[in-house]
């Protein structure tokens, strides 16, 4: 089965003080794990270029792709771009390319805080997927997304269709005990079948009390696990399945 991981840098002093909530995890989580990739760690850092460097010296090498959030803007705090370089220890440079596409957009209205946006860490590559009307930076195996959620999206499902391996599988199982009733049984499960992505999520005010998931790129894998979990939940927990 082919495997593939991720890591997310979430960019900016506005998540880190509660002034914006952060959207974009969640999403490329869920984008990512229907691809078959799995995202193994998401880090927030303020807009400092040293802390942006730290972060992408700390996930670039241990994972197949990262994906950063926020910070490529005009403004004095946007400083992904000097971080992610620092961190590969390459110059910003301004790219002729982008430059001309700004000059293009802005017309008379351009200026330096928005040729800024043509500045990018030494060797990096546009991607023009998905007809977007700006490229995609990507550097090493960096992918560098905007914070607003609405352009992350775009500019995320415009490129998607390059990570994807083969994907997950899953089934699951609500219950109406409590985890302390089930336990046993999810123990066992995991023991029995040790590549197997189990997780047990309690629910309060709901139909249910536990949902239960189990994950794997293997189907067969997968259907004896969930076979095997049902044979050993106690008698009359299970509600429903999926």
């Amino acid at each position: 089965m082919r495997e593939k991981t991720a890591a997310l840098v979430v960019i900016g002093n506005e998540i880190l003080s509660g002034k914006v909530v952060d959207t974009n995890s969640s999403f490329l989580a869920q984008e990512l794990r229907k691809l078959g990739v799995a995202l193994r760690r998401i880090t927030v850092v303020p807009d400092e270029p040293e802390e942006i460097a730290e972060a992408i010296r700390a996930v670039y090498r241990t994972h197949d792709v990262v994906f950063t959030s926020g910070g490529v803007g005009p403004t004095h705090d946007d400083v992904t771009i000097e971080g992610i370089a620092r961190g590969l220890g390459r110059k910003v440079v301004r790219h002729p390319e982008m430059e001309r596409m700004l000059r293009e957009f802005f017309g008379e209205k351009v200026n330096d805080a928005r040729l800024k946006m043509a500045e990018i860490p030494e060797g990096a590559e546009l991607l023009f997927d998905g007809g977007m009307n700006f490229p995609t930076l990507v550097v090493e195996n960096i992918y560098i997304l905007p914070g607003i959620p609405e352009l992350f999206r775009a500019k995320f499902l415009a490129i998607k269709d390059r990570f994807a391996v083969d994907p997950y599988y899953m089934r699951v199982v609500y219950t109406g005990e409590p985890e302390s009733s089930i336990a046993e049984a999810l123990n066992a499960t995991q023991a029995a079948f040790p590549e197997l992505l189990l997780g047990s999520y309690p629910k309060l005010d709901a139909d249910y009390r536990v949902r239960i998931t189990l994950e794997s790129k293997d189907p067969e894998y997968l259907e004896r696990a969930f076979r095997h979990l049902l044979e050993t939940l106690p008698p009359g927990s299970v509600l429903r399945t999926e």
